[in-house]
């Protein structure tokens, strides 16, 4: 991306850094948006599989899988790591989002860069605007023959963990890379931003109250609307590069 909300110059990504300035702003935002249309025709064709029900046995026989053969109200490995699990797995709740979203709004203010605060702030509301819609769009409901540990009371298509996990993430390891120097940095930063949506998805599934095509769904378009909020962002910018 060439650059931020908030007026700033953003490095390309480091796989562009070879070709030559006006290349790379060509062609990064082409790829980046590239790449959110494949992530939502994925989002799109797990969506059409399911309404047609395609995919209830696999889903059934992944979960399964993952527990106890005679109980399956027990997930598999010792109690230490289901408890990791519930850990893990509150990264991605809305309270903790929410509190972690506050937090780099109050820095951004701080900072006095109102351009990147008004970007992050619209991308995790929209964001969370658009899980919402979706449940309750799809409506379709909880894994039911496995006891969850963690209560919900929503709709499981798509996995809100994994959707929001995504955006925030994504979004603010994007915004933490963008100020580092070393492309080392940059990746380790993005790399830890999709570790962690990783693990809250993998977790979702682990626990037992989703089905593994939620998670995969709230991947696929949590990632696709950080991405798409990123190439708004960076379009409105350069429109206001070029008319200053």
């Amino acid at each position: 991306m060439a650059c931020n909300p908030s007026g700033e110059t953003m490095s390309a990504p480091v796989f562009f850094r070879h070709l030559p300035p006006m290349k790379r702003k060509e062609i990064a935002p082409l790829v980046m948006l590239l790449l959110a249309a494949g992530l939502i025709v994925i989002f799109a064709k797990v969506t059409e599989e399911l309404l047609e029900g395609g995919l209830h046995d696999f889903d059934r026989a992944i979960l399964l899988a993952l527990r106890h053969p005679d109980n399956p109200a027990n997930p598999l490995g010792p109690l230490w790591l289901q408890v990791a699990a519930r850990d893990v797995t509150s990264l991605g709740s809305p309270a903790v989002l929410t509190l972690i979203t506050l937090a780099v709004l109050g820095f951004l203010g701080l900072k006095r860069q109102w351009r990147a605060a008004l970007f992050v702030l619209g991308s995790i509301c929209g964001g969370t605007a658009v899980s919402s819609a979706l449940k309750e769009l799809v409506q379709r409901p909880r894994p039911d023959f496995v006891a969850a540990i963690a209560q919900t009371q929503t709709y499981s298509f798509p996995s809100g963990h994994a959707f929001l996990s995504a955006v925030t993430f994504l979004t603010l390891g994007a915004l933490l890379a963008r100020v580092q120097r070393q492309a080392e940095v940059k990746i380790y930063l993005l790399a830890v931003a999709i570790a962690i949506t990783v693990l809250v998805g993998i977790s979702r599934v682990y626990i037992g109250v989703h089905w593994p095509t939620d998670v995969l769904a709230g991947w696929c378009a949590g990632a696709a609307w950080a991405i798409l909020c990123w190439l708004i962002a960076e379009r409105l910018q350069a429109n206001n590069i070029s008319t200053s």
